[in-house]
């Protein structure tokens, strides 16, 4: 299956915790100001990659903790990263998913679009857009303060946002 995506980090320690393999997704609608990633915003940028290429890149990084998939907007390409993450899963692997939206938007269209299926596989979801007014250097793995960190699983159980510290 292809996805189109800006770039990858083999060994981040910065999106999320441990050690971690980020696929920066291309294409985002939010248009943040202040985005740490505006070069991804643009739908037809980036570079179309098969997601059995990524797997391998994956399995060849034996010290890693989890996967990370951030943006541009992950749910822009649901359907892609709930089947990435679904054998990312099978290696044992956590995955933090990092989204524009609010819980509450996903949870509400989460029968379209692949967004169940992408929610399905998250572990950690961290939720909402960027607001540079809120940026706040001191919080771990988000950029402002109006950002959650959400368990997914429980958030999905509940049919709510429940918050988790990392």
């Amino acid at each position: 299956m292809d996805i189109r995506i800006a770039g990858t980090v083999n060994d981040s320690i910065v999106d999320g915790p441990g050690i971690r393999f980020t696929i920066f997704t291309q294409g985002c609608p939010h248009n943040c100001e202040g985005c740490h990633n505006p070069q991804t915003h643009d739908f037809t940028g980036g570079t179309v990659v098969d997601t059995d290429e990524l797997i391998a890149k994956i399995k060849g990084n034996p010290l890693l903790d989890g996967v990370t998939f951030s943006g541009g907007e992950p749910f822009c390409q649901a359907e892609a990263l709930a089947y990435l993450g679904s054998q990312i899963k099978a290696l044992g692997l956590n995955i933090v998913t990092y989204t524009g939206y609010t819980f509450e938007k996903l949870w509400e269209n989460r029968e379209s679009n692949g967004w169940k299926s992408l929610l399905d596989v998250t572990d950690i979801l961290i939720d909402g857009p960027f607001i540079l007014a809120q940026k706040d250097w001191e919080i771990h793995f988000r950029g402002s303060r109006n950002q959650r960190c959400l368990d997914c699983k429980a958030s999905m159980s509940a049919g709510r946002a429940v918050e988790t510290e990392l």
